[in-house]
Order: C-alpha cells, then sequence, then structure tokens
C-alpha cells in the first residue's frame, strides 16, 4: 500500500508518454505475497524486498529481474488540533509512546518492524492493548481521523497529505524503520519482455522524481 499513490502516477505517465497501457492493483503486503502464492496472474509486482526475496527463492518471481526501487520510512503522525511530540530523540520517542492512549500501527513489514521496536525497548507489556492494528489494506491515518487513535506509525507516502492527520516525523536515531521496496516480473507474467520494459521505466529519473515527492528515497540516495 506504501507505493500505491506513485504506481498510480507513474502507471498514468507510463501510458501517456510510451503508449503502454498498465494497470497497478494495491493491497496489503501480507495479501499480495499471499496472492502470489496462490497463483494470481499478473506481469509485475511491487513489495518488500524480504517478501520479494522469498517469492523469488520459491520460484514465484523471474530470477534475475527483482531490483531494489525505493526506500521508505516509518514516520510519526498524531491528529491535527492535537499536541505534536517531539521526535529528536530515542527519549523523546519513549515519552511519545508512553504518553499516548492508543497507538496505530499497520500490518506488513512496518508494522512487524514497529512491534520488534516496542519489544527492543521493552515497552511491550506495559502498553498492552493500546496498541491497535489497522485490518489489513486500511490506512492507519483514518485511526487517528476517526478518533480510535492518537498516535500512529506507518510508511511516509500512506501517512502524508492525508485530511486530520499531521506527520511528526521519521524515528530518530538507531529506532528508525526503513522499508526497501523492491519490483520484479512475475513467474505468471504472460508479457515478461513487456513487463521488463515496464520495471526498466520504473527505476527511470521520471519515477524517481516521482517517489522522492511521495516522501520516499532511492537506493541511490544513500
Amino acid at each position: 500500500m506504501a507505493t500505491r499513490p506513485i504506481l498510480a502516477e507513474l502507471s498514468e505517465r507510463i501510458r501517456l508518454a510510451h503508449g503502454i497501457p498498465v494497470r497497478f492493483e494495491a493491497a496489503g503486503g501480507v495479501e499480495t505475497e499471499r496472492r502470489v502464492r496462490e497463483g494470481t496472474v499478473a506481469d509485475l509486482l511491487v513489495l518488500a524486498d524480504g517478501a520479494m526475496a522469498a517469492l523469488e527463492k520459491d520460484g514465484h518471481l523471474l530470477t534475475g529481474t527483482v531490483r531494489p526501487l525505493w526506500i521508505s520510512q516509518v514516520v510519526a503522525a498524531v491528529p491535527e488540533g492535537t499536541s505534536v511530540p517531539a521526535l529528536g530523540s530515542e527519549s523523546d520517542l519513549r515519552a511519545a509512546i508512553l504518553s499516548a492512549r492508543k497507538i496505530a500501527y499497520s500490518t506488513g513489514p512496518s508494522g512487524t518492524a514497529l512491534v520488534d521496536l516496542i519489544h527492543r525497548l521493552d515497552l511491550t507489556d506495559t502498553l498492552g492493548d493500546r496498541l491497535v492494528q489497522a485490518a489489513p489494506g486500511v490506512p492507519v491515518g483514518s485511526l487517528l481521523s476517526s478518533g480510535q487513535a492518537d498516535l500512529a506509525f506507518q510508511q511516509h507516502s500512506e501517512l502524508m497529505g492525508l485530511p486530520g492527520v499531521v506527520v511528526v516525523g521519521p524515528l530518530p536515531g538507531d529506532t528508525a524503520i526503513n522499508s526497501i521496496f523492491s519490483a520484479g516480473v512475475l513467474a505468471s507474467s504472460i508479457q515478461p519482455t513487456r513487463a521488463r520494459e515496464v520495471l526498466d521505466l520504473l527505476g527511470s529519473d521520471t519515477a524517481t522524481r516521482a517517489a522522492r515527492a511521495r516522501g520516499m528515497r532511492t537506493p541511490r540516495d544513500e
């Protein structure tokens, strides 16, 4: 879901500039991986690199086609109109988490990484049922705007620009959570040559500029 707005924009650009009709269907990462493993037919896949590596190993992606595209940071966000916590240090992050009534997070790699971080900060038992996981495909920001949470963590591209949501910023120092999104040609593709062409376009300078505008970085920025 983190790449959905970028892919929607790029698919239109590819259609207009190159005459290639491209349609991306977005779903949560866990759901997408399940669909691929169950035999969904498609040409390209864009997913977090861990899932991509597993799918390639199991033969669901054409060997040699997988490439990293974009790096997405997990950010903290709060409802509009509420106080914005400091996030300059790990101590600030701990204070923000402990002061929150309900903390929303997502499924997929960013949610897993956040749960791991909370465990590393030794806050799992303290927080208990204050952690609220959004359903697959449901934007975490919607839990902020609806009042179901007063602090949320999700990929920047999924939280930026949402009404009623204020992005505080990335997590500080060693607590930072980054997800790498890769793309590759699916073994089920019936147009692998055309799929490789689109894959090249996703790695173009035009695509890079679109990704940066959506709060992502690229491997070349590192």
